[in-house]
């Protein structure tokens, strides 16, 4: 296969709207019509449920998973493995099947991880459920799991690209979040800057 090959077949793989079909199946609803309007675990987390949101967050984590996996069998090029997680991703965040709005790509992101630095991601995996079982917040969960995974990556030995990559990754995840922010928020950033400088002068 070549390489436009897999990165169309990792897109597509990204594209599976797991959370939108969730919530068609459950509440005969659009998700993105919901909560922060992401079609992704997070949202169905809050909106629809811890269940529906562990079984979207298992799907979206095997999406990335599987892209990757398929890039190493098909082509074998490590190079091919990092492109294919990108695409999988950019599928979750802008899927063909849902006029190119998806979700933020957090939980697809985490199973490329898991795949490509497994000896950082896997222990920080663990670690960030222990403050989401105690939250229930998919923030927290997620700011355990990628605040420290450079550092864990460099500990464990791994190659300067995966720890480039594990920096990469969890930032094109949080410019999808921002983006996302910016197109529910009227006024958003400069709403937020504003709520600052009202609280700064209140406490002044």
């Amino acid at each position: 296969m070549s390489w436009l090959g897999i990165c169309l077949l990792s897109y597509i793989i990204g594209s599976i709207p797991s959370a939108y079909i969730a919530g068609r199946l459950l509440r005969g609803v659009d998700i993105r019509d919901m909560g922060d309007g992401n079609a992704g675990a997070a949202n169905v987390f809050r909106e629809l449920g811890p269940i529906p949101g562990i079984v979207v967050g298992i799907a979206d984590t095997s999406k990335g998973s599987l892209a990757v996996l398929l890039a190493r069998y098909l082509i074998g090029s490590e190079t091919a493995v990092l492109v294919a997680g990108i695409s999988a991703v950019a599928g979750h965040n802008w899927p063909i099947y849902l006029n190119f709005r998806g979700g933020i790509g957090a939980a697809t992101a985490m199973g490329i991880l898991l795949v490509i630095i497994p000896a950082a991601s896997a222990p920080l995996l663990i670690i960030a459920s222990v403050p989401f079982i105690a939250t229930r917040s998919t923030n927290v969960f997620f700011a355990f799991m990628f605040a420290p995974l450079a550092l864990a990556a460099w500990y464990t030995g791994a190659s300067g690209p995966y720890i480039g990559y594990s920096i990469a990754l969890p930032i094109m995840v949080g410019l999808s979040h921002y983006l996302s922010l910016r197109r529910l928020t009227p006024g958003f950033p400069s709403q937020v800057e504003n709520g600052l400088e009202g609280s700064e002068s209140l406490r002044t």
